[in-house]
């Protein structure tokens, strides 16, 4: 894992990871726009059908905006992921053709379609199973950290198993996927913790769907070795 991340940050200069960088950071800031400003214009029309207006009305816009702001930590990572499958392609492409050229000979083309499938079963999954622990999230602030422990297990979890399958969908056929995913459900997992735990911090919270994409890719290619 350690060797991964050091190799993906090593290439993040490359042409190809600045691109998706940019694509995949553009796309998910306006994703989040397109939200903020559903949310406002969903309040403000709930506020005009209870008699509300003037400054009640755009009090219940900025709640709703407030709302999607204090759920960002989880709609960011969903949302940012999402996306970042639906290019992630470039990324593993740009990190074979370095690292792993006899394999990137051997790969099979994605698709865009297969990818966007897979982004949006991605956030998918991490809204839903996340708001399902939600509660348990709530109940252990009192302790302290059971909260971010419980944060990185679930999400290293989702995380792991949607960047490894990425990889593995052009490297290996169908029938052999579950047999894949049963002997590597360690690698998958600490590879989503690390994933995850780029997410929690600051600035390099931007750069971690690229770079898990990367680490990704890595894990794979030494497993398979």
């Amino acid at each position: 894992m350690i060797r991964a991340f050091f190799l993906s940050i090593g290439q993040f200069g490359d042409r190809a990871f600045l691109i998706v960088f940019a694509k995949s950071l553009g796309l998910t800031f306006a994703l989040f726009a397109l939200l903020g400003g559903g949310a406002w214009a969903w309040a403000q029309s709930l506020a005009a059908t209870q008699g509300a207006d003037g400054w009640l009305s755009a009090l219940a816009g900025f709640a709703a905006l407030l709302a999607v702001f204090a759920a960002g930590w989880l709609l960011f990572r969903a949302i940012a992921i999402g996306v970042m499958m639906v290019f992630a392609e470039e990324i593993v492409v740009a990190v074979e053709r370095k690292h792993y050229p006899q394999a990137l000979a051997e790969a099979r083309h994605v698709g865009m379609a297969r990818a966007a499938m897979m982004g949006l079963g991605s956030a998918a999954r991490a809204v839903v199973v996340n708001i399902v622990v939600l509660p348990l999230y709530v109940v252990l602030l009192v302790t302290g950290v059971g909260t971010i422990a419980l944060f990185l297990v679930v999400n290293g979890w989702l995380l792991g198993r949607d960047l490894a399958e990425m990889v593995a969908a052009r490297h290996l056929p169908t029938a052999a996927m579950r047999g894949w995913r049963a002997s590597t459900r360690m690698e998958r997992f600490t590879l989503g913790v690390a994933g995850t735990g780029l997410f929690m911090v600051p600035i390099l919270n931007l750069a971690a769907p690229v770079l898990g994409a990367a680490m990704a890719t890595h894990l794979f290619h030494g497993k398979q070795a």
